[in-house]
């Protein structure tokens, strides 16, 4: 089969496409051929070594998390799915099993033609008809990181959130909801991708610069900053309010100057704040919105890992095989 390599710890640059083994499922596991895939930061960091002291990888390594495509071969003791069943969700690879969950979704990597999933895990689940392949392999990681967010903030009709790094997967699959939720939006974004939030469902768009922040924001979403940055965004929130971020490093009460404020790291690898079968619905229903800024065939995968790297991307890289 073809798939997106990288034969050492470096950056996207070096990623090349190659012929590899068609990888087969053991015990309560699933071989998929893909359909799509999207690129995410780990694709990047992951291979470039950040993690290499806890998670050394075994080379040549194939990035990629989120998929959508066909089951074709099941494993022994596997019954939530059969060949022929179209389905979709997030796995990791299996170097990272420590940062995976109690339940871990794990792979042999998804930019390739076919990979093979641990079966049993709520991150995996059936595609629904009316979601296209590009759509939910857009929406796996975003759609679970938005609806996790939303489960933990709580927001109330009415209340000001500020969402910092809108324009990214996670954002534009964000703000839909938090406008279901009759929140009222501020964004920030480029002039170039204003016009895009506010369809999204943004009352206000404005500059990445601290000075910025709308003083008295109820509940702050950093999906942007590192985690170790945000005394400038805490400033905005009033007493009593919520900071839940995304990034790494973890954050801490310290370190935003803050303690009068809720801090939330937000990171649900187990799906309990519901999994990938909840975020098909809301997907399905159109309450989760998939934003793809590009499409890439599987020979432009190495291309597709450079540019989100390199470049300035509004919602998600997509690579179809």
């Amino acid at each position: 089969m073809k798939a997106v390599v990288a034969t050492g710890y470096g950056p996207p640059e070096q990623y090349t496409v190659a012929d590899m083994p068609v990888p087969r499922p053991g015990p309560r596991q699933i071989q998929v051929r893909i359909a799509a895939a999207s690129v995410n930061p780990g694709d990047i960091v992951v291979p470039g070594g950040e993690f290499r002291q806890v998670a050394p990888l075994e080379f040549p390594h194939i990035p990629g998390n989120d998929f959508a495509g066909t089951v074709t071969e099941v494993g022994a003791d596997v019954t939530a799915y059969m060949p022929g069943d179209e389905i979709f969700g997030l796995s990791v690879p299996r170097a990272l099993r420590a940062m995976a969950g109690t339940r871990p979704s794990l792979s042999t990597g998804t930019l390739a033609e076919y990979a093979v999933f641990e079966a049993d895990t709520p991150l995996l689940t059936h595609r629904p008809p009316t979601l296209s392949a590009e759509r939910a392999a857009a929406l796996a990681t975003t759609g679970l990181t938005a609806r996790a967010l939303m489960a933990t903030a709580g927001v109330q009709p009415g209340e000001a959130v500020l969402v910092i790094g809108a324009t990214g997967g996670v954002g534009t699959a964000l703000i839909p909801l938090l406008a279901a939720a009759q929140a009222r939006i501020t964004a920030t974004a480029t002039d170039a991708d204003a016009a895009l939030l506010r369809d999204l469902g943004a009352a206000r768009v404005i500059g990445y610069a601290e000075a910025e922040y709308p003083a008295g924001t109820d509940a702050a979403f950093n999906l942007a900053l590192p985690g170790d940055q945000l005394a400038g965004l805490a400033r905005a929130i009033r007493s009593g309010g919520r900071l839940l971020t995304i990034t790494y490093p973890v954050p801490d009460q310290e370190t935003t100057g803050r303690d009068d404020i809720a801090l939330h790291f937000v990171l649900d690898m187990d799906g309990t704040l519901g999994g990938m079968h909840e975020v098909g619905e809301l997907a399905a229903h159109g309450d989760l919105r998939a934003t793809i800024a590009r499409r890439y065939t599987l020979d432009e995968g190495p291309q597709a890992c450079i540019d989100f790297a390199r470049q300035h991307t509004t919602g998600k890289l997509v690579v179809t095989m």
